[in-house]
Order: C-alpha cells, then structure tokens, then sequence
C-alpha cells in the first residue's frame, strides 16, 4: 500500500517521538518547527517563547519513569535531572535515530486547512504552501499561559509563570512583596527559590482550591518508582488505598500552613514538593486563600485577610491553543477536546494529536504508546471505529479519567499512564487490527 505523505507541527517531545515512530514504519514525513532548535518547552531561552522552563528547573518525574522506553537515559543523570540534562537527552535522541533529517527549523505552520477530498494545505512561515495526506499536531499545550481573573485591578507588576526564568529576570525579585498565586509544581518551585531568607522578600503562595504535597524521595528512592495503578483492581478501590496511606507519608497540607484541600487525594493532580512544606514550616512563606479583590497593591483574601504587595506571579497553567486552526474548526475552550483515545477527533480520520494530555506519572511513554498507534493506523494495522462508537467511548472515558477529578481546564486532559497503556497495548491496538482486517 501506499503510506500517506504525513506532516508533524512541532519538534518537542511529542513530535520528535512521532517522527521516530513513523520512521520505524516507513511513513513519509516531514516536520515543521518554528524554532531553530529542538526540545520545545525544554529548550530553555526558546527563541519561539514555548519554553515554560526557568534557569533552576528539574524534572518532576524520576529518570527511570521518564525515559524513553527504547532510550533509556544516561546512569550517570540523578534521579531528577536538570532541564539542561533533559535537552541533552533529546538531542542524543534525535542524533540516535537521524530525526533532525526530517526536521525543517524556523518553518512552522502558520495555517492548516484539510482540503475537500482529504488531506492538508499547510501555509508555512517560510511563505510557501504544501500538501499532505496527513497531519500529526504535536505544537504542545505548555506554552499559551492562562492568567486567573479576579475582581479589581493590581497596580504592581504582575507576570506569568511562563515568563519567570531566575530571580533578576524579567523582574528583579529581591527585597519584594510577593504573592504567587497557584499550587501546581512550578508554584511551588518559584514559591521555595524566592521565599529563601537570603532574597530578603516577603512571600506568599494563594491557593483556590488546595493541594496535597507528595515527596520526591520515599525509603531513599524516587517515590513514583512505588507508583503503579493495575488495571485488574477497580480504580476507585485503589484511590481509597492512596487517600488512607497519603496522610502517614506526606502529612496533611493544613498541618504545615496551606488550606485543607477540598478535594480527596487524586482527585486533582498532586504538588510534588521536598523544600515547600520546609520552607512554610520555617515560616519562610506564608499561605493564603482564594483571592476576592485586587486593590491597588492591596489584595484581599477568601478570610478577610488582606495584604499588600510588590508583585503578583500568576502561576495558573496553559490553554490548549492551536494557532494553525481555524477557531470554528477544532478548538479547545477550557482546555476540553474530545478525542478519540486522546488522538483521533471523529469524522477528521486524516488528522491525530500528539501529547495532549496530563499523563500521570509519565509523558515520555505516554506519548510512545500514543505515536505506536497512529504509525499501526498509517500503514493500515489498525483501523478505527465508526465516529457513533468513538463518540461513545470518548464519554466513557471521560468518566473514567475525569469523573472523579476536580472540575478544572487543569485536568481537563488527566489520564493515567499505565491504564491508558494497557488498553491500547491489549485492547485497542488487537481490535483495530481486525477492524482493519475486516474492511
């Protein structure tokens, strides 16, 4: 058979991933990056402002559950490496299997527009225009930040997550008062490295909803090494287990200053923190509630509180933006999309998406066991059900994934790794190959 001429929109980890896939399958493609370099949001300083990583960032995520399955990374890297270690690393992936052949740089997608019959018109930053059969969205959903709103208006300086990369750059963060609002884990890193005695800042951390704080390290190993879900034992069963030994690990958040959380462990995504419950319990930083008004430099807080500051840090996530769309084509208000297997939208067959999803407690895999299904789809191993029964499953799914969590556009695109991976690896993956037998 014919394999279809294929486009890739970015060359981070989701779209160097599906690059080596295809090549694997003999699928021709080529991939578009807006930069001049690879790695996306871990190339730090990105010249195309997708980068959300600041000059002291680690990886969250040990080596060994991060790692390529078919690319392991370094010994010599520590449990969690710097962002500097993790570029290295991809660029050691691209030079491993020749991806930067495929790749043209500071040549993005400006605009993508599936033709009548089928396929892609993509109108290149270069100002040519080509045609694909079909197209692989990789662009990443770390880069177009989302500030929270709140009634009033600050009169001091206030940025975004995104745009903090040390404490001199882009403000300079010494002897301030500031307030950063948020508990994900960059508000917690941003939150430890400016509430350090020798800053000489007044800091504090605003939270709407709540976290509960997980270690990094458990009996001396990296704790997500102890983290499994199975697919055998029903999920709700196993999320009771986690909330009755998650108080014995870590503690619970009100016991070192932070609002008790109004949702049960796992039932939003977790703060992965080793220094910030020190640093509240140094009195080092200081926790408050949900924001009400901003007035002027003052702001006050969900219990009657209020507090003046210099600086407001907005540390609150990322939309799901495809600039190369057409709004009314495929859009993802509130971060929601649905997709079938968080890859295919139903009714556009010639068309998958890379990455989109809060892949608990691994992306790297994740997005393997995601590309290892478009390349089986590609070369006609696998086949997808009609748009009524994907529509269906993508409900049910939902369900599984989200019914229990928070309602938020952070959690819109939660999935669990290992039960996701299972099910394409001996469900899904089995049932598209004799669907595509069948026809």
């Amino acid at each position: 058979m014919s394999l279809p001429r294929t486009a890739v929109i970015g060359a981070g980890i989701a779209g160097l991933t599906a690059g080596k896939m295809l090549a694997d399958y003999a699928v021709p493609y080529t991939c578009f990056e807006s930069s001049d370099r690879i790695g996306g949001n871990w190339a730090f300083g990105n010249p195309n402002g997708r980068s959300s990583a600041y000059r002291s960032l680690h990886i969250d995520t040990s080596k060994e559950r991060l790692s390529f399955r078919d690319f392991p990374m370094p010994k010599d890297y520590p449990d969690f490496p710097h962002h500097t270690q993790i570029k290295d690393y991809l660029e050691s992936y691209a030079a491993a299997f020749d991806l930067k052949d495929n790749i043209e740089f500071t040549n993005g997608v400006v605009h993508a527009q599936r033709l009548d019959g089928g396929g892609w018109r993509l109108d290149l930053q270069d100002g040519s225009t080509r045609d694909f059969e079909f197209l692989a969205v990789a662009n990443g959903h770390h880069w177009d930040p989302l500030f929270a709103e709140f009634p009033g208006e600050f009169t001091g300086e206030s940025i975004h997550s995104h745009a903090y990369i040390d404490p001199r750059t882009p403000l300079d963060l010494f002897g301030k008062r500031i307030l950063i609002v948020g508990i994900g884990n960059s508000a917690a890193d941003i939150a430890v490295e400016l509430s350090s005695k020798a800053m000489q800042n007044e800091v504090a951390l605003s939270t709407r909803s709540g976290a509960w704080i997980v270690p990094k390290y458990l009996a001396g190993q990296p704790a997500d090494k102890y983290f499994k879900t199975s697919p055998y034992i029903p999920m709700k069963w196993q999320r009771k287990m986690a909330q009755w030994g998650q108080p014995l690990i870590s503690g619970r958040p009100e016991n070192y200053g932070l609002p008790k959380p109004n949702h049960g462990f796992f039932e939003a995504h977790p703060t992965q923190s080793v220094e910030l419950p020190l640093r509240l319990g140094s009195g080092d930083l200081t926790a408050k509630p949900n924001i009400t008004l901003l007035d002027g430099e003052t702001v006050h807080f969900a219990d009657g509180t209020r507090q003046d500051f210099d600086v407001i840090i907005y540390a609150t996530g990322y939309k799901i933006t495809f600039p190369f769309f057409d709004e009314e084509f495929i859009s993802a208000p509130g971060n929601h999309i649905r997709l079938y297997k968080r890859i295919f939208k139903p009714g556009v067959e010639d068309l998958a998406f890379v990455g989109f999803a809060q892949a608990t407690p691994t992306l790297f895999p994740f997005v393997e066991a995601q590309t290892r299904l478009v390349a089986a789809y590609l070369t006609g191993h696998y086949a997808l059900p009609s748009a009524t029964e994907m529509e269906q499953v993508i409900s049910a799914e939902e369900q599984k994934y989200l019914g229990h969590m928070v309602e938020s556009p952070r959690h819109k695109q939660q999935t669990d790794y290992f039960l996701y991976e299972h099910d394409l690896r001996t469900k899904e993956l089995p049932a598209g190959l004799v669907r595509a037998g069948t026809r």
